[in-house]
């Protein structure tokens, strides 16, 4: 059963600091500035920033059909997720350790 969309903006948005924003001029997630996650292909993938290239290779391994990414995001610390085939409790899992990741970073400053 696929994951709706206004699901995973709701699990987004109610994690602390989460705000709906741009990056790279895309309707995306930010946490302190910091992109976090945004939607694409046609709303059925999202794109998550990881802490690091590994911990994407181990979801990749846990569950291949939903955990993905394209030569766009080989040498970047995110990964696709294919929202028809992930189950909501590892979805949230992910979203938390990613949204612990983007927090812990400085605030962006904003531009003048």
């Amino acid at each position: 059963m696929s994951i709706r969309v206004a699901d995973v903006s709701r699990l987004l948005l109610d994690l602390p600091e989460v705000v709906e924003g741009t990056s790279y001029g895309m309707p995306s997630f930010l946490v302190n500035g910091h992109f976090l996650a945004r939607f694409r292909d046609d709303d059925e993938v999202l794109v998550v920033r990881l802490s690091s290239i590994d911990d994407r290779d181990v979801l990749m391994q846990i569950n291949p059909k939903a955990f993905f990414f394209t030569d766009h995001y080989r040498d970047y610390p995110a990964v696709l997720i294919r929202l028809a085939d992930v189950p909501k409790k590892l979805l949230r899992e992910v979203l938390n350790a990613a949204h612990k990741h983007a927090a812990a970073q400085r605030p962006k400053r904003k531009k003048k």
